[in-house]
């Protein structure tokens, strides 16, 4: 009798391990984005800018401690628009008290991440669509998408399974409230 198999699952782990194993040099960021290796320069000053200005804001006026990755792998589950993934967003807030990071994987679930932001740079439609739909698949709370090629900011709010259910956007120099537990309004003043 023979067995059907499907063979997905094999060479997704076969592309997963090949990609944990690759050697990018010095400064070279990859990411796994719906089965496809993405390797990117380092972002430009004013992408680290922004990201800086948004860390900066969360740290000094959000009423819940948090705390900030910059480079941290997560593991985000297979389904829907998003197979099964691994992403490093530019920027990966949880509650301080939860000590997440602490002794974490490089690559950890996204249990307990309250929020990610990630600000576009060389291939924006990674960030605008195939990245919203993992994370929302992975059920962060909040996804942060500073668009510098539209010059928007948009919160993406309540998780679903293939997408998140709530959106809202505005345009560089107008405030982006967060919700709790950050609770308070992001300035986007200096975006760039």
């Amino acid at each position: 009798m023979a067995v059907a198999h499907d063979p997905a699952p094999a060479g997704d782990e076969l592309l997963r391990e090949g990609f944990l194993a690759l050697g990018t040099p010095e400064g070279v960021r990859a990411e796994l984005i719906e089965g496809e290796i993405s390797v990117t320069t380092p972002p430009d000053g004013n992408h680290q800018h922004t990201v800086d200005l948004v860390v900066m804001q969360v740290y000094r006026r959000s009423a819940t401690d948090m705390q900030c990755s910059g480079n941290k792998g997560l593991v985000l589950p297979r389904g829907g628009l998003c197979p099964k993934n691994y992403a490093v967003p530019d920027a990966t807030f949880a509650p301080r008290d939860l000590r997440l990071f602490r002794g974490a994987e490089p690559w950890m679930p996204a249990d307990g991440v309250a929020m990610v932001a990630e600000v576009t740079s060389a291939k924006p439609d990674g960030d605008r669509f195939a990245k919203r739909h993992c994370y929302a698949r992975a059920g962060i709370p909040l996804y942060l998408l500073i668009d510098r090629e539209k010059g928007t900011v948009t919160l993406f709010e309540e998780p679903e399974e293939a997408d998140y259910a709530e959106s809202h956007s505005a345009s560089f120099g107008k405030p982006m409230p967060l919700p709790e537990p950050f609770g308070f309004a992001l300035d986007t003043s200096e975006f760039a």
